[in-house]
């Protein structure tokens, strides 16, 4: 659901950056409470594999498909806060190197998929695991989360194309439109934030945000007394690891090779978009002539070595801002003081 150009008029496109740009504000300072030394190269992990899944277009109907837009997902993997940083990257790198989502409409692409996707998504997951704690309920809630969040963001595309759009339309027809065929994207985005937040509930239950305190940490004690740290640990007592990197693999592979199997018809928006009669008002993207555009389509690039490219930079991009708003440990202090 990638807005392009021309579909908001100048005050509906300038008033989503405010609120696009606010989001982003407060989720800054709201992330330095969910990110550390820790859990800042699991959030670049989060935004490498929304960018690589959001690659993956699934056929929902004939003639029609979908892809993951990822909010919830990331907002139960590292917290809501880093949720919207996550879905900002990931635009800010899909519209500046792939032409992907239209420059002026941005702040309208932030504003739906990552703060609309987020909100919705996060509430519902904390409103069903707050009456049922444990791994089934959080695994169920991903799932309810997911697809909610996806026709929710639908219908707040509709509400703000009915208030501001470029062309004239029948909000209920189009609400219909928008809702029922992201109500099957919705399903899609259910089943894999499930099975992902699944997955690593199973080799890392300590890196899941949303999974924090269902279980008591198992520590073990070695013959001298002193705690060792165990595969259910506390989160701050473990790093990553191997699980970094066998997580960045995943996401080269999906972004290298299964995006070459990705189904090429038209995603939900521009389905509706076509039917209703409103697609003829997306204008060419400011740098759709530059070789990634498309995702390697204009430049003669292999989606493949484009999806890569586009892993490493969300990557480096994400990881770089985690790590610049990440709370600081009394350990950091203490290494830059003796550095210094």
């Amino acid at each position: 659901m990638h807005v392009p150009d021309g579909f908001f008029n100048v005050a509906v496109s300038l008033s989503a950056g405010v609120v696009a740009a606010a989001g982003v504000a407060v989720c800054l300072r709201g992330a330095r409470r969910e990110l550390d030394d820790r859990t800042a190269p699991m959030a670049g992990l989060v935004a490498a594999f929304i960018f690589a899944v959001q690659m993956l277009n699934f056929p929902v109907a004939a003639g029609t498909s979908g892809h993951l837009l990822g909010g919830a997902l990331a907002a139960i993997l590292v917290g809501p806060y880093t949720a919207v940083l996550c879905v900002a990257v990931v635009l800010l790198v899909q519209g500046f190197f792939f032409a992907d989502g239209g420059l002026t409409a941005l702040g309208v692409n932030i504003t739906l998929m990552g703060v609309v996707a987020v909100v919705v998504g996060w509430t519902v997951f904390r409103l069903i695991t707050r009456a049922v704690r444990n791994r089934g309920a959080v695994v169920a809630a991903s799932f309810v989360a997911a697809l909610v969040s996806v026709p929710a963001t639908a219908l707040a595309f509709t509400l703000l194309f009915w208030i501001g759009g470029t062309a004239p339309i029948e909000v209920g027809t189009v609400a219909a439109a928008m809702g029922g065929v992201h109500v099957l994207i919705g399903i899609g985005e259910g089943l894999i934030t499930a099975v992902t937040v699944s997955t690593v509930l199973a080799i890392r239950p300590d890196l899941v945000y949303g999974a924090r305190g269902l279980a008591a940490p198992l520590v073990l004690r070695g013959a001298d007394g002193e705690a060792v740290v165990a595969q259910g640990a506390p989160a701050a007592a473990r790093r990553p690891g191997w699980f970094l990197p066998a997580g960045i693999v995943v996401a080269a592979l999906l972004a290298g090779i299964v995006s070459f199997y990705a189904s090429s018809s038209p995603d939900g928006l521009e389905r509706v978009a076509e039917d209703k009669g409103f697609s003829s008002q997306a204008a060419d993207h400011a740098l759709g002539e530059q070789p990634l555009a498309d995702y390697g389509d204009v430049g003669g690039i292999p989606v493949g070595v484009a999806g890569l490219i586009g892993v490493g930079v969300t990557l480096a991009v994400g990881g770089g801002l985690f790590f610049a708003v990440r709370r600081r440990t009394k350990d950091d202090t203490a290494k830059d003081e003796v550095s210094a």
